[in-house]
């Protein structure tokens, strides 16, 4: 087989369809628009979520609850996920994205309490549970809030 020889797999290439050019093409002059109306118009249309005037489902249905708009979001991280360091390694959430343990900081970086940690380590990290700061400290190391 040579370069020249190659081509793409049948079906796999399909041309773009060309609308509203020439009446033979079987879409042209409205170009599967029909005739006048809204959205015959060019930038016609309706905004999504409208119903015609009726009055629209997301004004039907009821609202519940409260969303707090400065909600903070904190990345979870088990102390059982922190054996995998040396031992007397500061453990610092640059540390933890460049080893890719976690992906998105979000707000912050939480430290929870499942699992055991058999690693000395000073962590620091936004926030701990009681009991991952227990259990870093019965560990021998040291929990660091920044």
């Amino acid at each position: 087989m040579k370069l020249h020889e190659l081509s793409p797999a049948p079906g796999s290439r399909e041309e773009r369809y060309r609308k509203g050019r020439g009446i033979a093409s079987g879409n042209g002059k409205t170009a599967g628009r029909g005739h006048k109306g809204q959205n015959a118009r060019s930038g016609g249309g309706v905004r999504p979520g409208f119903e015609g005037g009726q009055n629209p489902l997301y004004r039907r249905l009821p609202k519940r609850g409260f969303i707090n708009p400065t909600r903070k979001e904190y990345a979870v991280l088990n102390v059982a996920d922190l054996n995998s360091f040396a031992a007397g390694t500061e453990v610092t959430p640059e540390l933890l994205m460049e080893q890719g343990i976690i992906k998105n900081p979000l707000s912050g970086i939480k430290i929870l309490g499942n699992g055991d940690l058999s690693v000395q380590l000073t962590v620091k990290a936004n926030k701990f549970s009681q009991a991952a700061v227990e259990k870093i400290e019965a560990a021998g190391g040291k929990s660091e809030v920044i």
